[in-house]
């Protein structure tokens, strides 16, 4: 029997926290709770990372890594401005409401006494420029405010894991589908 290495317990111990953090939230969510979850000794998490803050981190950054990754694939060889935005709006959607513990865990805001907040949100901006590229490629009506209709589009497709049930429907490519189509037809450039 193989025992694991270091990067596999390093996986474990993300896979664990991103669990307890879902699940409790950050402050609610022991050091003990992540080992438990983890199965092993809490001052082995420490051989691993220094401090809950820095598992948040790598939380984050395991996450959208995740999302990042996929985005960028439903993006390649999609031609068209408008079904770029819905390929990537698919992707999004997917990872979000189909891939739960990571993305679950950081939909939550971040407490402002972390250390590697600002990571975090550097990490998040640099994900949202996708978009913020999507946006800019559209032929928009003049005065668009194009910063506000990403940050809404974003918004409401992170708000849709707190509605959205997997027997019921649509399905998160449809899902993007509809977004897509009431953003422009709000926008009247159908």
């Amino acid at each position: 029997m193989t025992k694991p290495t270091a990067a596999n317990r390093s996986s474990q111990l993300l896979e664990a926290a991103a669990i307890c953090f879902s699940r409790e939230g950050f402050d609610g969510a022991s050091m003990r709770a992540i080992a438990d979850e983890a199965g092993m000794r809490t001052a082995s998490i420490y051989y691993h990372f220094d401090s809950k803050d820095d598992l948040l981190v790598a939380v984050h950054e395991e996450a959208l890594r995740r999302i990042r990754e996929a985005t960028t694939a439903a993006l390649r060889d999609v031609e068209g401005a408008w079904e770029r935005l819905e390929a990537a709006c698919a992707a999004h959607l997917e990872i979000l409401l189909t891939e739960g513990t990571f993305v679950n865990a950081v939909m939550r805001p971040v407490p402002s006494k972390v250390e590697g907040r600002e990571l975090i949100f550097k990490l998040r901006d640099d994900y949202e420029s996708i978009f913020t590229d999507l946006i800019n490629a559209l032929e928009l009506p003049q005065g668009t405010d194009k910063d506000t209709l990403r940050l809404m589009l974003l918004g409401a497709m992170n708000w849709s894991f707190t509605w959205w049930h997997p027997q019921e429907g649509p399905a998160p490519e449809a899902l993007a589908s509809r977004f897509v189509a009431n953003l422009r037809t709000g926008l009247d450039v159908t």
